[in-house]
């Protein structure tokens, strides 16, 4: 049995259409965001899915709300699923962070796992916790289809656990999912996942 996962990034935020890391803080969606919400739910009318899961932030249950109400379907929330905390760069940007610590800044990008901004989730546990959510997700709907909305960053660690690429490869290897943006993952129980496609989007600009 397998599952296919179909994984999108929430529509774009106030803090990320000025680069500015948006990772537990509760950012609401621009106009834009909102316009890239509903080309998703108007893509999950068209590619109907099983069951939708979203992050326990506002953004990303904003994001899937168009697609529950094409599909009348209620979402379920995965807490694990969350967005990584960024410690002192939450709402700031990489450039003011490297304006202030040039060293911490420039080790941060050589690698963002051994690295990890001051303050911040250990980028491993976040890889752990996002992995074992898809596991939990696809063990609950075998044979199923089903809309994950959750967030750039937990999203790139999570795929490179699954498909054995090094954590540290994550911002070189997959520089960025876009805005409600798609990417199809099947996952099959004791077997390693398969990336069937990545950034597809679904009408509005991503």
């Amino acid at each position: 049995m397998s599952t296919t996962l179909l994984l999108a990034r929430h529509g774009q935020t106030v803090w990320h259409a000025e680069n500015r890391y948006a990772g537990i803080s509760d950012v609401a969606l621009t106009d834009t965001g909102v316009a890239q919400a509903e080309a998703l739910g108007r893509w999950a009318a068209a590619h109907p899915v099983d069951a939708i899961w979203t992050s326990p932030l506002s953004r990303a249950g904003r994001t899937a709300a168009p697609a529950a109400r094409a599909l009348n379907l209620t979402p379920h929330t995965e807490p694990a699923l969350r967005e990584c905390d960024f410690g002192v760069v939450e709402g700031r940007t990489l450039a003011e962070f490297a304006a202030e610590n040039p060293g911490a800044a420039e080790a941060f990008r050589a690698d963002p796992v051994a690295h990890a901004f001051p303050g911040a989730e250990d980028p491993t546990a976040a890889a752990t916790r996002g992995t074992a959510a898809l596991h939990r997700i696809a063990a609950a709907h075998p044979d199923q289809r089903v809309l994950v909305v959750a967030h750039n960053s937990l999203l790139r660690l999570v795929l490179c656990r699954l498909l054995s690429i090094p954590l540290g490869e994550y911002r070189r290897v997959f520089p960025r999912l876009r805005n409600a943006a798609v990417s199809e993952l099947r996952l099959q129980e004791g077997a390693v996942a398969a990336l069937m496609s990545l950034n597809v989007p679904c009408g509005e600009e991503s």
